[in-house]
């Protein structure tokens, strides 16, 4: 080659590139959505989606078969009927290679035009639904996206219902057009609901950034009282972090008769409400607990994150053993921030944390499913809950708040007041989201852990996250100077171990057999109707139990499956615990220091 002339090598050089396929600029396809609701009333979204600039000979259309944040195979694709595709104004066919999966031939073609309708009549905060009122589209049980595709930008054009004037949602607009809808990937597609209807919009700023509130239902609300408290809250959560990584923030409330539960989003989340319950203290403090919840989760779990949370298999389960970090510390932090934003007492914080620890401990499964075991099982456990489930496993929710507390002060107490769990999480997510750009593995945490706790945490992880040790909570407690004690330690009195649920025609059925108790031990089914008691109908259950003492043998009527059955039930004491925390007498300057540290007093 060294004695070719330089033109000619030149030449040769630049034919060689032209004709190199691994040089050829990749033109990507352009992806647009139109969104419609001409059958509203039917609970229906009418989809159109238009590919564009097609180069390959075939495309496979997918839907996600789960959304991120719930943690459950929900089958989206179930709700899509009548997909039809078109090129040139011709039919093409779309046949589908697996539940969630289309095929479409491309070939010589640059433009197909796909039309599905996907029905929305599921009440939740992670599935979309549709009437005359609104239109509430969870992204990822709405849009197809093309296999291999899932960086690719897209816009969606609204066409809203009727007399529908607004769209919330934390997606980009395009030229100022609220309906016009644009996201950079699908990863933030399927990352950011839409609400479209004539929802009551207020907002605020906190933290420098601007927050949208979008209340659909209406309800007893109070706006000015809302901005003030949820900007406090937005506040101390920042303060974790040192920064708040939104322009904007959007948060999308649901306000029904019944409501409740929350979704994380990237940057906007979905509430969901009782409509009256801002009119009392303790649901209004509900509602803001899951204010706090929801918008931690926008550090703890969509940036800050196990390594497998992102970018996401929308086919199939991404298993971890972390989800008690990223639920569980959240629930952990969603009381802490209401108490360090000063709209919650030291007293009402102790008093949730408690709460926490009686559901732990008045839980037969904590004795069975480790904690790490139950995060890495919520596939298939804790979103299919069935009649035994109290007895085998456990909420990483709760326990990780439990294990959030604990490690918050062995923190404090380590390091004397100066140091605590914010100092693990805001140097996880400035390590690992903002440094590495990646997520967390479960031995990269634990070393966080003990990099503040100054110890090898070994032996807590063995006992409390991948074993089933007792919690040791007077040994933590101690340190902030108090302790807890059962305040059913000296109670005697006698249980069946059961749950009932009251039926239409006034009798009782067992909806739950505690493991080990006396329903357990001696065979009444969940399902049983109890029909009495030592031959006496059962009118009130509790009183019938409560008038006889532990040791005392009964006789249990009940009817299963349409038959008659006699059993001989041996009372047992209610083991039921009940924790109360109290002050240490004599609290030690230590002692103090951690407590002012941990409750900011």
């Amino acid at each position: 080659m060294k004695n070719l002339k330089p033109i000619a090598l030149a030449y040769l050089i630049l034919l060689f590139m032209k004709i190199t396929p691994a040089s050829a600029a990749v033109v990507s396809p352009k992806i647009a959505y139109k969104v419609s609701f001409p059958e509203a009333q039917a609970h229906y979204v009418d989809v159109e989606m238009t590919l564009s600039g097609l180069k390959q000979a075939s495309i496979e259309l997918k839907m996600p078969v789960w959304t991120p944040g719930s943690y459950l195979v929900r089958e989206f694709a179930k709700n899509i009927e009548s997909l039809t595709a078109t090129a040139n104004g011709k039919d093409v066919a779309a046949p589908k290679l697996n539940k969630n999966t289309w095929h479409i031939n491309t070939a010589g073609v640059s433009t197909v035009v796909v039309k599905y309708k996907v029905y929305a009549f599921e009440v939740s905060v992670r599935t979309s639904f549709v009437d005359v009122s609104h239109g509430f589209l969870s992204t990822t049980g709405v849009f197809l996206y093309p296999k291999g595709m899932l960086n690719e930008p897209s816009t969606i054009k609204i066409t809203p219902y009727k007399d529908w004037t607004t769209v919330s949602t934390s997606l980009e607009k395009i030229g100022g057009d609220q309906f016009t809808l644009t996201a950079p990937n699908f990863d933030i597609l399927f990352d950011s609901p839409i609400e479209v209807g004539t929802q009551d919009v207020f907002g605020f700023d906190a933290a420098g950034v601007k927050y949208e509130v979008a209340m659909y239902g209406g309800g007893n609300y109070d706006k000015e009282r809302l901005k003030k408290d949820m900007a406090k809250i937005i506040e101390a959560e920042t303060a974790v972090f040192g920064e708040n990584p939104n322009k904007h923030y959007t948060f999308i409330v649901h306000n029904r008769q019944r409501g409740g539960g929350g979704l994380e989003h990237l940057s906007s989340t979905v509430l969901g409400a009782g409509r009256e319950q801002y009119g009392n203290e303790s649901g209004y403090m509900g509602f803001l607990g899951l204010v706090a919840h929801e918008h931690f989760h926008l550090w703890n779990v969509k940036r800050l994150r196990p390594i497998v949370l992102g970018p996401f298999d929308y086919d199939n389960e991404n298993y971890t053993t972390n989800l008690w970090i990223a639920e569980g510390f959240t629930a952990y932090y969603q009381n802490l921030a209401r108490r360090h934003a000063d709209i919650y007492s030291a007293d009402a914080f102790l008093e949730d944390a408690l709460g926490d620890i009686n559901t732990v401990e008045n839980q037969p499964g904590t004795k069975v499913q480790p904690l790490a075991e139950a995060s890495f099982d919520a596939w298939i456990k804790a979103y299919r809950p069935n009649e035994n489930s109290y007895n085998t496993g456990i909420s990483y929710y709760d326990k990780g708040a439990v294990v959030g507390m604990l490690l918050d002060l062995e923190i404090i107490n380590a390091t004397n007041g100066k140091k605590s769990l914010d100092d693990v999480m805001k140097y996880m997510y400035d390590t690992y989201y903002k440094g590495k750009k990646r997520g967390y593995t479960d031995a990269e945490f634990k070393a966080g852990f003990e990099k503040f706790a100054r110890k090898n945490l070994d032996d807590f992880y063995a006992k409390y996250i991948n074993g089933l040790a007792a919690f040791d909570y007077n040994k933590y407690l101690a340190y902030a100077g108090y302790k807890i004690t059962d305040q059913l330690a000296d109670s005697n009195s006698p249980t069946l171990g059961i749950g009932t649920s009251n039926q239409a025609n006034g009798k009782k059925t067992i909806s739950m057999v505690l493991r080990g108790g006396a329903g357990w031990i001696d065979g009444l089914n969940v399902g049983d109707e109890i029909v009495s008691i030592d031959g006496a109908p059962v009118t009130d259950l509790a009183a019938a139990i409560a008038a006889h003492k532990v040791g005392d043998k009964i006789t249990v009527a009940v009817n299963r499956d349409g038959k008659p059955y006699t059993l001989p039930v041996t009372l047992l004491r209610n083991n039921r615990v009940q924790y109360k925390a109290e002050e240490l007498p004599n609290p030690t300057a230590q002692q103090l220091a951690v407590r002012k540290k941990w409750l900011k007093l």
